[in-house]
Formats: C-alpha cells, structure tokens, sequence
C-alpha cells in the first residue's frame, strides 16, 4: 500500500489464530463480524478467482464487513502459513478510542482500494 498505513500496535497481540497456506479465513456471502491483522504470512483476497489484494504482515483486510455489518463480499485465503488477529466490534471500538490514529488508518486503506477498485 503506497500510505503504509501503521497498524505496529497489534504486533505483540498473544491473541491470534493461525491459518495453513491455501486454508480459508473467509468466504463471500459470510457474517462479517470481524477484520483481521497480519503479524505474519500473506492472505490473498479473491473474488472469482481473481486476486484482488494481497495482505502482507503489518496490513488489515475484512474491514469493510465488520464497519458496514454485511455479508462478506470477497474470499480471504492464507497464501503462505500465516497468523492472524481478529478484531470484534468490541475490541475495534477500544482501539480507536487509545489509539485514535487506528481509526484513520483503517480509513486510509479502505479509501485506497475504493481508488484502486474504480480506476480497474
């Protein structure tokens, strides 16, 4: 992402799930109740099975479902063994009120792939 946007302070989180490489995180049509944040590994998110990001450590996706409470509207997929912290609406909204920069940066990255959505 070009404006990195800083997510460092869930890097020492004890509180993630690891996924295999080519093991589904999510899938389209599914309950988006949480985002996620990359410690470590790549997540592809794919929709037809075209890739339309790839998520490295330090990055968030599944945003976009746990702000607007709908359905899941890609398939998020671990490319390489990765680890991963889930972000509920709960913890979502203690972040951004310590850490009010969060909040930004998770706008950051939304509004980034909107641009890159409707330049393709």
């Amino acid at each position: 992402m070009s404006l990195h946007p800083n997510f460092n302070i869930l890097n020492n989180d004890t509180n993630f799930e690891t996924f295999l490489a080519g093991e589904k995180i999510f899938e389209i049509g599914q309950a988006g109740e949480v985002m996620y944040f990359v410690k470590s590994g790549e997540v592809s998110i794919t929709l037809d099975g075209k890739e339309l990001v790839l998520v490295g450590a330090g990055e968030i996706f599944g945003e976009m479902a746990l702000i607007d409470a709908k359905i899941r509207s890609a398939n998020a997929i671990a490319k390489t063994d990765s680890q991963v912290v889930a972000i509920n609406e709960k913890y979502f909204t203690f972040l951004v009120q310590e850490h009010p920069y969060f909040a930004l940066n998770v706008m950051r990255v939304l509004t980034e792939r909107l641009r890159k959505k409707s330049e393709s």
